[in-house]
């Protein structure tokens, strides 16, 4: 199994998301958040089932597709992977 970690940025996104959408819904957002963590734990066991990011073509940065998020993560080693961002699909990713 590989090592998944967190970076700063992702867990701000995060906190961002959950209070965006706790605005309009609490129960909304846990689910969200929820949702988010469990397809990232799925990681663990299966670290290239993301596709690689179109935007920047790099084999080692991929990213997961949960409802209107891209969970971006890098490829670190075959024991590691960091989770570098949460980032809304309407956004652009620079």
């Amino acid at each position: 199994m590989v090592e998944i970690k967190w970076t700063q940025l992702a867990l701000k996104d995060l906190e961002e998301i959950e209070g965006y959408i706790a605005q309009d819904s609490h129960a909304y957002a846990v689910i969200t958040i929820e949702k988010i963590f469990s397809r990232v734990s799925a990681l663990a066991k299966h670290p290239l089932s993301g596709r690689i990011v179109p935007e920047f073509e790099n084999k080692n940065l991929r990213e997961l597709i949960e409802g209107n998020y891209r969970i971006v993560y890098f490829i670190m080693s075959s024991k590691e992977i960091s989770i570098a961002r949460i980032h809304h699909s309407a956004r652009l990713l620079k």
